[in-house]
């Protein structure tokens, strides 16, 4: 069977606008390729931009690379809805992805006991939600995330000392303090397949930087998880209020008192990293497979 792989501009291939970290793309589909060949299947890389008629030979079709969709979330949702009417898998389903898009899912997360970051939830924060996050979290740097949002895309720092009293950001947004282990000990990756766990890296920024994207310049490392960190990240995945998604990244950092803080559990479109988990592919395949099969045995 052909199994679509959803791209959009900035990664799909021979597009001309494509991003520089579009190589991301690149090893993530040749990981996951030749073992669906294995399996039988084709990988069809696909814009999620196009009508839903292109998408008819395509049962399955993985959420891969949509790298613009929180600059159209209502078309991307409204996409993902219409392929499932049409009768596709989505891998992940237009149910997570709605419940992932907008970081409130951490609220969700941390009253079902997650360890999270303080967050302040604004919808169009100013310089004084900022100054009001300072007072709250006794912190003097402060991020601005948006609530939707992607790769650090439309992120910003900023310092007591240097705070711009005309700032403000037009999304709904959250406030959290800057924690500095990000850039002493990095942001910590776990990477699980249909709930069981695959591979772990820290990700560090580069000098000057918090940032921990390729983008960036952020670099990766590959480690052995000590149990109680592989512990921390599957609770996380067992506190998802469904049943294992195909994929999920969870991103950690070290916390103040050593254990680790859920930074975000990405369920639509993250880089899975296969270089620092050489069997991600083969997992990733036989999972595919095996909701290809189910399909198949109650059709």
């Amino acid at each position: 069977m052909k199994i679509g792989f959803l791209t959009c501009p900035g990664t799909h291939p021979g597009s001309p606008i494509r991003r520089p970290d579009a190589f991301e793309h690149d090893l993530q589909v040749d990981a996951i390729r030749p073992e669906l060949a294995k399996l039988g299947h084709e990988l069809v890389e696909i814009d999620w931009h196009s009508p839903v008629e292109a998408f008819a030979a395509l049962p399955l079709v993985q959420i891969g690379t949509v790298w613009d969709y929180q600059d159209a979330e209502p078309e991307f949702l409204a996409k993902l809805d219409a392929l499932e009417t049409a009768g596709h898998i989505l891998c992940n389903s237009a149910a997570v992805v709605r419940w992932n898009s907008r970081k409130t899912y951490l609220r969700e997360l941390a009253e079902s006991g997650a360890a999270t970051i303080p967050t302040l939830w604004i919808d169009e924060p100013s310089s004084t939600d900022v100054e009001t996050a300072m007072a709250q979290f006794g912190s003097d740097t402060i991020v601005a995330k948006r609530q939707v949002g992607a790769g650090a895309e439309g992120q910003s720092i900023h310092r007591k000392a240097a705070l711009d009293p005309d700032w403000r950001m037009e999304h709904p947004a959250m406030l959290q303090p800057f924690l500095p282990q990000i850039q002493s000990d990095g942001e910590y990756s776990f990477l699980f397949v249909d709930g069981a766990f695959s591979h772990v890296l820290r990700k560090l920024p580069a000098t000057g930087d918090y940032r921990v994207q390729t983008l960036y310049g952020g670099l990766e490392e590959s480690l052995e998880p000590t149990p109680e960190d592989r512990t921390a990240a599957q609770a996380i995945v067992d506190a998802l209020p469904f049943d294992a998604p195909l994929y999920a990244r969870i991103d950690m950092v070290r916390s103040d008192q050593g254990g680790l803080l859920l930074m975000e559990a990405e369920l639509i479109e993250p880089f899975l990293y296969p270089r620092q988990g050489p069997q991600l592919g083969a997992m990733i395949a036989a999972a595919i497979d095996r909701r290809l099969q189910t399909t198949t045995l109650t059709a």
